[in-house]
């Protein structure tokens, strides 16, 4: 059964023609009568009343359908570097990832970033040319950016026959067959005799490139007998699986032509579940090997949540061993949880057909499982294994929201939570010193999506801009005696204290100590005096911000047997802290992050500029191996990078990543303290 089974990953830059692909594989599939398109919003893949207003793409979906025998699941991709993680997701599931590369424009900038991390984690994969009946569009052209970006390995299968509005055929480089579309389908031509010697010279170096992987084989052919049309498709699979060429095949998804023969490449020559190998999944730390068999223990993993308004939590599945069939229970291993799988879909788009069984190797669908998210684990239960994540970016881009009326706070928080759950690239945090509810993701078209589906589910929100932590530490030390007196008839209020203050070294936190001697403050309100001066620094500064890295030390004080009480001391406590803060003054700390950023190395330059201009300090840059990046490690103020995500997409034309961790506090440069305090 594993055989029988594709499951195809399609990534490229933003409008290279994804989805007018799918909708071009079910037309010829049979599936569809006519092609939708991306432009009226009738197509398959792009459901989502976002993605057809936006026109594009916005998140994974899966279409499944059948082709000569074979069962076909494609994985559309977004390809706008926002959605990044959902191209990772798709490409971690896929036994194969076709690069779908625009005819006219070749290589884009996230062609190079979805390349890097398909050759790290050695993916197999093909690139499909699109867009060949288009005005200026050049196949030797793209070919040579082709291989300027992903190397030489990238070896065309297939001629155009003519090119933009001439286009009409392609020449079948393994097969020395060529297939004109003029009546709307394939019908087998000769070659076009001004194509001869190229489709000759394209075949003989498609041979040469392809019988190193096998020795019998190679030594035949330089004995002058060449392979056989099977030999070379057995021989250009194995290659394709190893990683060792890159077959380049092209066509176009709205004439449609060359996807037929897409489609025969993808089910003859490309990966089937099981032929890159068994998975290796995780028993705690150990790394164990599970391969791919229908009749083994269940194992699957969850790559992608939605949530349907007709079928609820739906938690789409890659069957990794075993069969799932309706009614099993597996267990989650990450909650313990268990799930009964009442519902199996498969998926075409929005649309679903129930399905008995999901035997190892495919992917389809649960629905309305209880406690199961996004890469999750599903076994049966005394199998405490877990299949590996993919390393996908993190959120960098904040905005801060908050309900726009006080009955949109419960919807708000759960709109937020099934925001997360159906996307894990989003986060949402809250900040108790700016007192803000942080949603973040990979820039500003994510953010504005998030907020269109927030609308959609009937959350009404206001958002704002994200202030930056900062905080403030006494400038020196200073020795405060705090007197608080209240008398208002009946026992009164009286606590003295006496307390040293200090500043600690950053992340030292609050410390509270005692050397009162002799019962000058009774033993039992001592304590009350550090509470005191604990809530008042959280009340601020002198510029408004939480103090912290303070030792206070009580000395001394005096108390009345009557008068004095917890909430006395508490109170002299807080004075000492504010008379401090007013006599010796405080430094404002500032935030800073620790980046890492991945850009082409020819752009290292520009980004090392940049950094300085935002105060950074680099601390490295060293080579991203054999990719072409570089990657620059710096410190930089948390202030200067709060839209760094959408600056560096710009300054890179989207192909730069950067990540960023909180690193520490450090003290704000004097000319910048009445700018921050203005502005926060």
């Amino acid at each position: 059964m594993g055989n029988a089974i594709r499951n195809v990953a399609l990534v490229g830059h933003q409008g290279n023609g994804k989805t007018s692909l799918v909708e071009a594989m079910l037309y010829r599939a049979g599936v569809l009568g006519r092609p939708g398109r991306v432009d009226d919003g009738s197509t398959v893949s792009d459901a989502d009343p976002e993605e057809r207003e936006r026109q594009q793409s916005l998140s994974l979906t899966t279409v499944s359908f059948g082709w000569d025998g074979y069962d076909v699941t494609i994985l559309d991709t977004p390809g706008y570097a926002d959605f990044l993680a959902d191209a990772l997701q798709a490409m971690q599931v896929a036994e194969l990832t076709v690069f779908v590369i625009d005819a006219v424009s070749g290589v884009q900038a996230q062609d190079l970033v979805l390349w890097r991390h398909a050759a790290q984690a050695k993916r197999p994969r093909m690139i499909f040319v699109n867009g060949l009946d288009r005005a200026h569009a050049s196949f030797e052209a793209t070919m040579a950016s082709v291989r300027a970006a992903f190397g030489t390995h990238a070896e065309p299968v297939e001629l155009p026959i003519g090119e933009g509005s001439t286009f009409h055929g392609i020449t079948d480089l393994l097969t020395d067959d060529a297939f004109v579309y003029d009546s709307g389908q394939a019908e087998e031509v000769e070659v076009p005799a001004a194509m001869v010697d190229a489709e000759r010279a394209g075949h003989e170096h498609l041979i040469e490139e392809v019988v190193e992987g096998d020795d019998e084989i190679l030594e035949l052919y330089l004995d002058g007998e060449a392979p056989s049309t099977a030999q070379l498709e057995h021989l250009l699979h194995d290659a394709v699986d190893a990683g060792t060429v890159f077959p380049v095949l092209c066509g176009s998804a709205t004439a449609p032509i060359g996807v037929d023969h897409l489609l025969d490449f993808i089910c003859h020559v490309g990966p089937a579940p099981g032929d890159l190998g068994p998975v290796t999944v995780y028993a705690g730390e150990m790394p164990v090997d599970v391969g791919v068999d229908p009749d083994g223990e269940t194992l699957a993993y969850v790559f992608k949540t939605r949530i349907d308004q007709f079928l609820g939590p739906v938690s789409y599945l890659k069957v990794i061993s075993g069969t799932i069939r309706a009614d099993d229970v597996l267990v989650n291993t990450r909650t313990r949880g268990r799930e009964r799988l009442r519902q199996l879909l498969a998926f075409s788009g929005a649309d679903h057909r129930h399905t008995g069984e999901i035997p190892a190797g495919s992917i389809a669908a649960a629905a309305k499982l209880s406690d199961t998210g996004t890469g999750d684990t599903l076994a049966v239960e005394g199998t405490p294994v877990v299949v590996p994540k993919p390393d996908v970016p993190e959120a960098v881009y904040g905005i801060a929201v908050r309900a726009a009326t006080p009955a949109n706070e419960d919807r708000l928080a759960s709109g937020l939570a099934r925001l997360v759950a159906e996307d894990p690239s989003l986060s949402v945090t809250f900040e108790p010193s700016t007192r803000q509810t942080v949603l973040s993701g990979g820039g500003e078209t994510h953010l504005r999506v998030a907020l269109a589906r927030l609308a959609r589910l009937g959350v009404d929100v206001d958002t704002e801009d994200v202030k930056v932590a900062y905080l403030e530490t006494l400038a020196g030390p200073v020795e405060i005696s705090a007197r608080h007196k209240k008398q208002s008839g009946g026992h009164g209020q009286f606590a003295v204290a006496t307390v040293l203050f200090e500043p600690l070294g950053r992340g030292a936190g609050f410390e509270f100590e005692s050397r009162v001697t002799g019962g000058a403050i009774p033993r039992n309100l001592i304590p009350a005096v550090g509470a005191g001066i604990e809530d008042a620094l959280v009340d601020g500064g002198a510029h408004g911000f939480p103090v912290v890295d303070v030792r206070a030390v009580c000395l001394d004080g005096q108390h009345h047997p009557v008068d004095s009480s917890e909430m006395a001391f508490k109170m002299a406590g807080g004075q000492a802290l504010r008379s401090a803060v007013r006599d010796v003054g405080t430094e404002v700390l500032e935030p800073i992050s620790e980046v890492t950023v991945q850009v082409p190395d020819t752009l290292q330059g520009d980004v090392l500029g940049d950094l300085s201009s935002r105060r950074a300090r680099v601390l490295g840059t060293d080579p991203v191996g054999g990719v072409g990046f570089a990657e620059v490690r710096a410190l930089v103020p948390t202030a200067e990078i709060g839209n760094y995500a959408v600056d560096l997409r710009s300054m890179t034309g989207g192909a730069g990543l950067f990540s960023r961790s909180h690193h520490g506090y450090q003290v704000l440069p004097e000319f910048l303290v009445a700018r921050v305090t203005v502005s926060d």
